[in-house]
């Protein structure tokens, strides 16, 4: 059992990184000016996430897609490479500081005709667009909010549609029976939702931080 014990998550997560096929090499570029301006760049999805979320997109043929909390727009330019044609992606981010690096990728993706950009507060924008019109949303916003976001999206949802919402495991935190970190209570409520909603099926996958994927049954 020796040989196995230097072997950590670290170790883990890169092999999957070089055993993952590469995703454009704009979100490379992406990636590395969201390390040198960013505050957080670690709130980017990177390859693993990306290329998940692009493989969900091939295979779910979405018409349109949701995502709220582009940050720097990695997740976003991910999924809209899997779309299929005449499709559409509505990403609404809060932070008006994030804009101009969102819409430079944008640009050089060549995919401005089928990417709306919002900036604004999404809890006031969701209610814009029509139920049922969805067939994959994506939600990394604050985390605060997740229990009211779920209440809001699952209408805008269609049937056999799916939301996937990030970062539900909180590094763990979700576990604790005893804590009153706010963040962390919002996660374990979202969670709490999505497992008694009749109305879904649920995965909570241990992937990086944890995504609750959420198919809408009825």
């Amino acid at each position: 059992m020796s040989e196995f014990q230097n072997i950590t998550p670290t170790l883990i997560s890169e092999y999957a990184d070089s055993h993952t096929s590469d995703l454009p090499t704009i979100l490379q570029e992406l990636e590395r000016e969201t390390c040198v301006k960013c505050i957080n760049p670690r709130m980017l999805s990177g390859k693993l996430q990306g290329q998940f979320l692009n493989f969900i997109c091939r295979m779910m043929k979405p018409k349109n897609i949701l995502e709220i909390g582009t940050f720097t727009g990695y997740s976003a330019l991910s999924m809209v490479y899997g779309m299929p044609e005449k499709s559409h992606l509505y990403t609404i981010e809060a932070n008006p500081e994030q804009e101009e690096i969102i819409r430079k990728y944008i640009k050089k993706s060549g995919f401005s005709e089928q990417i709306t950009l919002i900036i604004a507060d999404a809890k006031t924008e969701i209610s814009k667009f029509e139920n049922d019109f969805f067939e994959l949303i994506f939600l990394d916003a604050d985390k605060i909010n997740y229990p009211l976001y779920y209440e809001l999206l699952m209408p805008k949802l269609k049937k056999g549609g799916m939301l996937i919402a990030d970062n539900t495991l909180w590094s763990g935190a979700v576990v604790s029976k005893t804590s009153t970190d706010k963040e962390v209570v919002a996660l374990q409520t979202f969670n709490d939702l999505v497992q008694n909603d009749s109305q879904t099926q649920n995965l909570l996958l241990p992937f990086r931080d944890g995504l609750m994927c959420v198919m809408r049954l009825s």
